[in-house]
């Protein structure tokens, strides 16, 4: 069968130079004459797998060096819960502003363990723009300030960042990371599941600044304190292994064949673009996000029309252009298009969709 247009919000497409190299080296990494699904965490060969993995991650964002970069497992939503048990201990106070299901969510779990404090939201306009902040309103002595940077079900991104002063700025990244450049040194802490844009399903990546660690509170458990995954450089258990062998696949492929994150915000651009102002000028199809606040890996659309929305769904799948349902909770129609999304099949996508609006005008 040939390969689908996979417009999955996670896990989501991978570049095929990656899956190809993937399945060549399946059964023998490297001259090793095993699998790196099989092969000992703690043998030299895979140690320099989880090395590499770190440097080309520190080069490609340009991590400073004073950030640790830790990859666990639990997904991004274990990190709801290890943000407050390692960095809710000053004051008590983190402050969240809720653009979207995964922002409530850490508000709701760091409620357990502080004052977690609602700064902004957008839920009266079903999370349709990023809410504009007051610096005013911020909490002062807050121990962190959480946002969720691209939200995946919403279709929404923060193009400025909100300025938190001394305050740690904590972001979810899971669905914009490596899309585009980031200053890493303006967060406290980045996180991201790697599962849709840098690898499949069963890593997180986390980047935290070196004086934040070690001042988890006594109840943390042992897997959730980042200073035991630091000191044991994230070989604490058995990491994910597979998934951060591919991780580096992608990072290579990132550097060598795309040439950077530049290179890559450009071709992410170009691909949103066609996609967005298709969108602007049609008749039948709408985006749902206010433009100055649109996603470029996440679109959320809409006929108006249920019916309608799901005979799109439904006719597309079989075109070859495969999960574009939008989520649950919202309804209508979504198209991830992380980094691997070929532009093509973008170019693509729009050409059905044309098609579409001709036959069921």
């Amino acid at each position: 069968m040939a390969r689908v247009y996979n417009f999955s919000a996670g896990p989501s497409v991978l570049p095929e130079a990656v899956l190809q190299r993937a399945a060549a080296e399946m059964m023998d990494y490297n001259g090793s004459g095993q699998s790196v699904m099989e092969m000992s965490h703690r043998s030299k060969v895979y140690e320099e797998i989880i090395n590499g993995c770190e440097a080309l991650l520190r080069e490609i964002m340009g991590i400073p060096d004073n950030y640790k970069v830790l990859f666990l497992q639990g997904g991004a939503s274990s990190q709801f819960a290890m943000l407050p048990l390692n960095l809710m201990n000053g004051s008590g106070k983190a402050d969240f502003v809720i653009t979207g299901q995964w922002a409530n969510k850490a508000y709701q779990e760091a409620s357990r363990y502080g004052e977690a404090n609602v700064i902004a939201s957008s839920k009266d306009k079903t999370f349709s723009y990023i809410p504009k902040l007051d610096p005013a309103t911020f909490t002062k002595d807050a121990d962190y300030f959480h946002i969720c940077m691209n939200n995946t079900i919403y279709g929404t991104v923060y193009h400025e960042l909100p300025d938190t002063g001394d305050v740690p700025l904590v972001a979810d990244i899971s669905s914009c990371i490596l899309s585009e450049p980031i200053d890493v040194s303006r967060f406290g802490v980045l996180y991201a599941g790697a599962q849709k844009n840098m690898a499949p399903a069963g890593m997180t990546v986390v980047i935290i600044r070196e004086d934040l660690i070690g001042k988890a509170r006594d109840i943390t458990p042992t897997m959730f304190n980042y200073q035991i995954h630091a000191d044991n450089g994230s070989m604490y258990n058995t990491p994910p292994c597979y998934t951060i062998y591919v991780a580096k696949l992608v990072l290579e492929w990132l550097k060598n064949e795309i040439g950077g994150l530049e290179n890559m915000k450009a071709i992410n651009e170009k691909k949103a673009g066609i996609l967005y102002d298709f969108l602007d000028n049609s008749k039948m199809f709408r985006g749902t996000v206010v433009p100055e606040d649109r996603s470029l890996m996440n679109v959320p659309f809409v006929t108006g029309n249920d019916e309608l929305d799901a005979a799109f769904v439904k006719e597309a799948a079989a075109a070859g252009f495969v999960n574009l349902k939008g989520h649950r909770s919202v309804g209508g129609m979504r198209a991830s298009i992380y980094n691997a999304m070929p532009v093509e099949g973008v170019e693509k996508l729009v050409a059905f969709m044309k098609a579409f609006e001709e036959a069921h005008s």
